[in-house]
């Protein structure tokens, strides 16, 4: 049986996960799951949004499904997503996006995936005041973080039978931080001459991105570019609320979660989409060996957004979140029902 680490989070977090829950035990894969709790009223009775204890279940398993979590803005307490992924040194993020059928979008064809280097750059939380009304923020780029990242989205495009890697960076202004980077990313890919590399500057990313996507298979970049470009990529295929994500580490312990925020203005009013997670969902199961059950899950969401009939507002509908959890799973038991 697999054991998984479960964080609701906060906000919309414990009904998404909840939803993703449901769709999993569907499948029929026997999971045990670790529930913790975490986020503000964790904060507010503990004194830290992530107890050792989640930590703990985490290491211990290998592997976890979390909700999403609020971040104060400009104050308050640092973001408990990036205490999870430098505690557990969860060192790649990896955020498919790609058209589902049924969701109409300005692109089509697009299918790409970024990978984002999750341990440094400007998220190194190196700050300081010079003197006042003057902040310096230190941006820290490195060797062994560079060729590791280069290396996973390399890998990451044999895996899966992908043809194209693309370095982004700004290295025509910051020379020497990402001119590392880029120097590291072209002796990586030296080693895999099976796999076409370009390499494109982000602004110009951007530009590509918003006019022809569908020249984009993998990517990979430095923290931060990740957090914009990643983002944007999740609008070409219709928004944050059908993008799954996936926060890896070097000895193999998988972070999943939603990377959509915690929505508290809809929270506990059972309207949120938790397509998402359960694409999340099934990400760790197809990780973990089950895809045939991971497959199922796709297909029942790719099923439910074809006919249109069961939609949250978000995709211009008016299901609850039970409600499209219910036709993901009825839309699963129709797949399983069908012939091949």
């Amino acid at each position: 049986m697999l054991t998984v680490t479960l964080i609701p989070g906060d906000g919309i977090g414990p009904e998404v996960v909840e939803a993703a829950v449901r769709v999993v035990e569907a499948t029929g894969v026997p999971v045990q799951w670790e529930r913790f709790e975490a986020g503000t009223e964790v904060m507010n009775k503990y004194g830290t949004p992530l107890p050792d204890e989640v930590f703990n279940s985490v290491l211990r398993n290998r592997v976890a499904l979390k909700g999403p979590i609020t971040t104060p803005i400009g104050t308050g307490y640092s973001s408990p997503n990036v205490m999870l992924r430098k505690r557990l040194n969860l060192f790649a993020n990896v955020r498919p996006a790609k058209n589902l059928p049924g969701v109409r979008t300005r692109y089509e064809d697009v299918d790409l995936v970024v990978i984002r280097e999750n341990s440094e750059d400007l998220y190194s939380g190196l700050e300081h005041i010079v003197v006042p009304g003057v902040v310096e923020s230190l941006k820290v780029i490195t060797e062994r973080a560079s060729l590791r990242i280069a290396r996973f989205a390399f890998d990451y495009a044999v895996k899966h039978g992908r043809k194209k890697v693309t370095a982004v960076h700004k290295a025509n202004i910051m020379k020497l931080s990402d001119g590392l980077f880029l120097e590291c990313c072209r002796r990586v890919a030296r080693d895999y001459p099976q796999i076409e590399y370009e390499e494109l500057i982000v602004d110009n990313t951007c530009m590509q991105l918003v006019t022809r996507p569908e020249r984009f298979d993998v990517m990979v970049m430095e923290n931060l570019y990740g957090d914009i470009i990643s983002d944007l990529c999740a609008g070409l295929v219709g928004g944050l609320g059908l993008t799954p994500s996936a926060n890896v580490g070097e000895d193999g312990i998988v972070v999943y979660e939603a990377v959509h925020g915690s929505a508290p203005d809809i929270a506990g009013r059972n309207l949120a989409n938790p397509i998402a997670l359960i694409f999340c969902a099934a990400m760790m199961l197809e990780d973990q060996g089950e895809q045939e059950a991971a497959d199922r899950v796709r297909r029942g969401v790719y099923r439910v957004l074809s006919e249109g009939k069961v939609l949250t507002r978000d995709l211009g509908g008016t299901a609850t979140t039970t409600e499209i959890t219910d036709a993901i799973i009825a839309a699963m038991a129709q797949e399983s029902a069908s012939p091949a």
